[in-house]
């Protein structure tokens, strides 16, 4: 080869070699202009979700990105958690769905009884040996006692916390089909108040009601889905013309009747029909159609649902909104079952449940006081 061809080779893999490094530099540039404000939306989502309130609103003021997915992810509520009641012993569980973490605490206050609702992180809970009912904190050790009533079923519902002079207890109970007994106490009342009222068909009475307060008034849902409401200022009950929420036929299985939820949420009723491995479906009651109604979303609500008692929350962060969670936790504790609106399946994938099989005095949801984090 001659020595101008030599030359010109020698000269072409510099400048080769010059343009690496000048790419590579540039690169560098680019990777150094790159600053946290160009996260990707989903991941910046996701670590504003995991922020507590104070941390949410210090990254709010990095930048205009930044506060736009930290006002959407903000948590202003406190999420309710699982409370598990425990077969044998005093240890008693609690799971909090946000944090995924389980607490541990000993209630020997608890010996013997069977938990009926909860309200405002009180427990309502009913001894079956003693007829003893009694409200009960767990995060505070507060007690206070009702006069004692024997429960047939232990389906109850709460106006309002027992420290409130508007805390009526409501619970309702078969009499015959034509005839249900409706019980009522107040917080410092000396005894309970019963009465039977005419009952219409076809709403019939069972352990598988469902009792919502609402709007100053008691509802119960049957068995048969029909709507009975009563009225605790001047003691009326009635059954009302609406019709049972429409369900597919493939609903009506086994333990069609158990697996269904309702709730209050601001002043509006919310029923959740399942069935086994079917999507569950969520209604509202439309009150001017008299009619219950399909929701296709929550429009960014949170519904926690358990046998006993259910909740409905907003200002949850976005990964949990538009789902339904279920007093149930797979995997060991790290995540509890929920259902997707959006996506319309379960979470974690395939871990539908048979919710009319569970045990409906195992667990269930209570609201801890606001930025209460541990049991110390």
């Amino acid at each position: 080869m001659s020595g101008k061809k030599k030359r010109r080779l020698k000269e072409l893999a510099e400048a080769t070699a010059d343009e690496k490094v000048i790419t590579n530099a540039d690169k560098a540039v680019t990777l150094e202009l790159q600053s946290w404000s160009d996260l990707p939306a989903d991941l910046l989502e996701l670590i504003m979700s995991r922020l507590t309130l104070e941390e949410n609103i210090r990254a709010s003021a990095v930048c205009k990105g930044w506060y736009s997915v930290a006002v959407a992810t903000r948590v202003v509520n406190q999420a309710p958690w699982i409370m598990f009641f425990p077969k044998v012993g005093d240890m008693y569980e609690f799971y909090d769905p946000l944090q995924r973490k389980t607490y541990c605490i000993e209630l020997p206050e608890l010996c013997g009884s069977r938990v009926c609702s909860t309200i405002d992180g009180w427990l309502l809970l009913y001894r079956p040996r003693t007829h003893r009912v009694f409200f009960f904190n767990p995060f505070t050790r507060e007690s206070i006692k009702l006069p004692r009533y024997e429960m047939t079923y232990q389906i109850v519902s709460v106006s309002a916390a027992p420290t409130s002079a508007s805390c009526t207890v409501f619970t309702i109970k078969h009499i015959s089909p034509t005839v249900v007994a409706i019980s009522t106490c107040h917080a410092g009342a000396s005894e309970w108040t019963t009465a039977n009222h005419q009952n219409r068909l076809p709403f019939v009475s069972s352990i598988w009601n469902k009792l919502v307060y609402c709007n100053g008034l008691f509802y119960c849902l049957s068995l048969t889905g029909w709507l009975g409401v009563f009225d605790p200022d001047n003691r009326s009950w009635d059954v009302l013309s609406i019709h049972p929420p429409k369900c597919p036929e493939n609903f009506f299985t086994k333990n069609w009747w158990k697996g269904k939820f309702m709730l209050e949420h601001e002043g509006e009723l919310f029923v959740i029909y399942t069935c086994s491995t079917e999507n569950p479906i969520v209604f509202k009651l439309d009150r001017n159609k008299l009619v219950w109604e399909e929701m296709k979303t929550l429009d960014g609500m949170t519904i926690f649902a358990s046998f006993l008692s259910s909740h409905g929350r907003i200002d949850l962060p976005g990964i949990m909104r538009n789902n339904v969670f279920f007093s149930k936790v797979r995997f060991y504790g790290k995540r509890c079952i929920s259902y997707s609106l959006d996506d319309s399946r379960y979470y974690p994938r395939k871990q539908y449940h048979d919710w009319g099989e569970q045990d409906p005095f195992e667990s269930i949801w209570i609201v801890p006081p606001q930025k209460f984090s541990a049991f110390s």
